[in-house]
């Protein structure tokens, strides 16, 4: 017969076992694929950043990925480890022209650059909107202080 004490020993063992293949194995196969997408990043590439930045990959450097963002093509630098997830990879194109999937994809991009210009735009104005806001508030705050 099983004593109690290692019945319980193996629930424990049965239970860590448990969680390491639902938990721990899965986010560490997550995790490398990952860090090599990180490391296999190459110009052109179309990618988002963990704050939820859409760009295209201008120039990669070992710790560092040099993005182009919006309409005006505004480039900025990320941390490797800032980038989340890739959109669209480069892919050579065939030596005979374009296919139609290359043209559908080219649509679909310059679809997306418009929605990430439109996103810009909205967000400039908000930032507009928010420093109006806190300039008013301030100048209320004076009169108040003032009016005592």
């Amino acid at each position: 017969m099983i004593s109690e004490s290692t019945s319980s020993i193996l629930m424990l063992v049965a239970l860590f076992g448990l969680m390491y293949f639902m938990l721990i194995r899965p986010q560490r196969k997550k995790e490398k694929q990952v860090q090599e997408m990180r490391a296999n990043l190459k110009p052109g590439d179309e990618i988002v950043t963990i704050g939820g930045i859409l760009g295209k990959v201008v120039r990669v450097k070992d710790e560092e990925v040099t993005i182009q963002i919006g309409a005006d093509k505004t480039k900025v630098d990320v941390a490797k480890w800032g980038i989340s997830s890739l959109v669209k990879e480069v892919t050579v194109k065939p030596a005979g022209g374009k296919s139609e999937e290359s043209a559908a994809d080219e649509k679909a991009s310059g679809r997306k650059m418009r929605r990430l210009d439109k996103k810009s735009e909205f967000a400039e104005t908000a930032e507009v909107a928010t420093a109006v806001a806190e300039e008013a508030q301030g100048t209320v705050e004076e009169a108040l202080t003032d009016a005592e």
